[in-house]
C-alpha cells in the first residue's frame, strides 16, 4: 500500500539544480567576473594580460577576445559573455572589451532592480526599449566619412591601435592598413564591399616592427622545392594546380608482379616518361612558375628544375585562392586542360630569406585584388601582438569604408546616450523607465573604466563630462593623456558607428538571455569507474 511518500525521482542521480534568486544571482555573478577580467584593459591606459595555458604557452594581449578566447571558461553564463566578444569581433573587428563590460555592467545593474522585487521580464523590455533608443542616438551623432578620404580613415585605424603595443608605430602600420583594405575594396552595387579574407597577414619573428612591409601580391611561407630552380623569376607565368605531380597510385588494391629485371626497367622507364610528359605540358602551356597544392615527386621537381620552373609545393588553399585573386590564374585539377589564358600573371616571383627561413613573394601583380602585410618585431609575442593589433586596424577602417560613418570615441558618445535615455526614462513611465535609467547608468561604465585606468577620478570626470554634454558639445570625453576632458574631433579619437552600434546589440541581448534564466539544471560527469583500483596499485583490494 503506498503511504503518499515515496519520493519520485525525474532528474538523474548527481544532477544539480539552481532555482529562482539564487540562479540569477550566480549567473549576474560569473558574467560580472567575465567583465572584470577585461575592463583594467579598456582604453590607452589599459594595462595587457600575461595567459599561460595548461601547455605553458605564453599570450601577452589586451585585446578582449583574445583573452577570453584564451581562458578556458566553465560557467555557462560566462561562455555567454565571451561569445558577445566573439559576435563583436566577427561582425567589427573592434570594440570587443566595450561590449563585454557594458553586458556586465548591464547585468550588475539589472541586480539592483530585482532586489527591489522589479520582474526581470519588465528589466528585459525596459533593456530593450533603451538598446533601440541608443543606437538612434549613436546614428544621429555620427560623422560622414568618405571612402577617399585617406587622412580620416589613417585616424580610425591609429584610435584602434591606440593603447596596444602596435602604438609606438600606429602612424605607420595605420597607413599600411588604410592601403591594404583600399588594395581590396570592390564596389558592388554602387555599395563598397571589403572582404578582409584578401588581405593575408604572414609573420615572421626577426627585425622590427619598423620592418614590417606591404606587398602588392602574395607572401608564401615556402620556399623551392629544388636548388638548381632559379631563386628569381621576372614577368612570372604562374600556374596554380590542384593535383599531385606524381604517378598515380591505384583506387583499388592491386599488385605488379615483376619476374624479370627487363620489366622492371621498362617500368620505371615508363613511370619516368609518364612524369616527364607531365612536366613538358607544363612546360609547353608557357608556365615558368608552378604553385601547387599537393605533392611535387622528386623526379619531377628534378625535371622542373632543368626546364627553369620555379615550384612550390604543399600550399594552402585559402593561399591558392587569394594567388588566383591577385595573379588572375585559374586554379586547374589537370594537366590536359592548360589553356594560354588559365596562366596568372606577376611581375616577379622570387624566393627572399626572412630571417632564419626563406619565403616566396609573389609581387607586382596588375589585378592585385589581393595583398599581403609581412608583420615583423622583435619576439615572437610581439609579432602576435602587432598581428592582433593590425587585425583591429584593417577591420575598423573596412567597415568605415562600408558604412561612411563614423563617432567620436573616448566616452562621448556613451554620455550624449545616457543623457538622451534619462530624458527618455520620463516619456515610458511604468517600471520599465526604472530599467532605462539604469541602462543609463551602465553605459557610462565606458567613461568610467577609461577614467579609471588612466589614474582619474572618475567622479570628477563624468560631472564635467554632463556638463560640457548639456551645453551641446557632444563629442567631448575623457583625455586620459592630459588627465581632463577634451574633443574628442580634435583629438582624433575616432571608431566607426557599426562598431558602438553592435556593442549595444550585442552586449543587452546576452544581458536580456541571461536575466530570463531562473532556473539551471546541470548534470554531473559520469565518474569513471575503477579509478580507485588503478590508483591502489596491484595487488591491493578495498574493504
Amino acid at each position: 500500500m503506498l503511504t503518499g511518500k515515496t519520493p519520485i525521482l525525474i532528474l538523474k542521480e548527481g544532477t544539480e539544480r539552481e532555482k529562482g534568486r539564487e540562479a540569477q544571482y550566480n549567473n549576474i555573478r560569473a558574467a560580472m567576473a567575465i567583465a572584470d577580467a577585461v575592463r583594467s584593459t579598456l582604453g590607452p591606459k589599459g594595462m595587457d594580460k600575461m595567459l599561460v595555458d595548461s601547455m605553458g604557452d605564453v599570450v601577452i594581449t589586451n585585446d578582449g577576445v583574445t583573452i577570453l578566447k584564451e581562458i578556458e571558461v566553465e560557467h555557462p553564463a560566462a561562455k555567454m559573455i565571451v561569445e558577445v566578444a566573439k559576435a563583436q569581433d566577427e561582425e567589427c573587428g573592434d570594440g570587443t572589451t566595450t561590449a563585454v563590460v557594458l553586458a556586465g555592467e548591464l547585468l550588475k545593474n539589472a541586480m539592483d532592480l530585482i532586489e527591489q522585487d522589479i520582474h526581470p521580464s519588465v528589466i528585459a523590455e525596459g533593456y530593450r526599449l533603451a538598446s533601440k533608443k541608443a543606437c538612434e542616438v549613436l546614428e544621429k551623432v555620427a560623422i560622414e566619412v568618405k571612402p577617399d578620404d585617406d587622412e580620416l580613415l589613417k585616424r580610425l585605424a591609429e584610435t584602434a591601435m591606440t593603447g596596444k603595443v602596435a602604438e609606438a608605430n600606429k602612424e605607420m602600420l595605420a597607413e599600411i592598413a588604410v592601403k591594404a583594405v583600399k588594395a581590396v575594396a570592390e564596389e558592388i552595387n554602387g555599395k563598397i564591399k571589403v572582404d578582409l579574407d584578401n588581405i593575408k597577414v604572414e609573420k615572421k619573428q626577426g627585425g622590427s616592427v619598423e620592418d614590417t612591409e606591404l606587398i602588392n601580391g602574395i607572401i608564401l611561407d615556402k620556399e623551392r622545392v629544388h636548388p638548381d630552380m632559379p631563386t628569381v623569376v621576372k614577368n612570372a607565368k604562374i600556374l596554380l594546380l590542384n593535383a599531385a605531380l606524381e604517378v598515380k597510385k591505384t583506387e583499388v588494391d592491386a599488385q605488379i608482379r615483376i619476374t624479370d629485371p627487363e620489366q622492371l626497367q621498362k617500368f620505371l622507364d615508363q613511370e619516368e616518361k609518364m612524369i616527364k610528359e607531365m612536366v613538358d605540358k607544363i612546360k609547353n602551356s608557357g608556365a615558368n612558375v608552378l604553385i601547387c597544392q599537393k605533392g611535387i615527386d622528386d623526379l619531377a621537381q628534378h625535371y622542373l628544375a632543368k626546364a627553369g620552373i620555379f615550384a612550390v609545393r604543399r600550399v594552402k588553399k585559402s593561399d591558392m585562392e587569394k594567388l588566383s585573386r591577385a595573379t588572375g590564374a585559374s586554379i586547374l585539377t589537370d594537366l590536359d586542360e592548360i589553356k594560354p589564358e588559365d596562366l596568372g600573371e606577376a611581375g616577379k616571383v622570387e624566393e627572399r630569406k626572412i630571417g632564419e627561413d626563406k619565403m616566396v613573394f609573389i609581387t607586382d601583380c596588375k589585378v592585385a585584388k589581393a595583398v599581403s602585410i609581412l608583420v615583423r618585431g622583435g619576439t615572437e609575442h610581439v609579432v602576435d601582438e602587432i598581428e592582433r593589433g593590425l587585425h583591429d586596424a584593417l577591420s575598423v577602417v573596412a567597415v568605415a569604408m562600408e558604412d561612411g560613418k563614423m563617432i567620436t570615441g573616448g566616452g562621448s558618445s556613451a554620455i550624449e546616450i545616457s543623457m538622451a535615455l534619462r530624458d527618455y526614462a520620463a516619456t515610458v513611465g511604468g517600471r520599465e523607465q526604472l530599467a532605462i535609467e539604469k541602462f543609463a547608468d551602465a553605459v557610462e561604465v565606458v567613461p568610467r573604466a577609461l577614467a579609471t585606468n588612466a589614474g582619474i577620478d572618475p567622479i570628477d570626470i563624468l560631472i564635467k563630462l554632463r556638463k560640457e554634454h548639456s551645453e551641446g558639445k557632444k563629442h567631448i570625453g575623457v583625455d586620459v593623456f592630459k588627465g581632463d576632458v577634451g574633443d574628442m574631433k580634435e583629438l582624433n579619437v575616432l571608431e566607426p558607428l557599426r562598431v558602438g552600434v553592435q556593442a549595444i546589440k550585442s552586449a543587452t541581448e546576452a544581458a536580456i538571455m541571461i536575466l530570463r534564466i531562473d532556473d539551471v539544471i546541470a548534470a554531473r560527469e559520469v565518474e569513471k569507474k575503477g579509478k580507485g583500483k588503478e590508483e591502489g596499485g596491484e595487488g591491493e583490494e578495498e574493504f
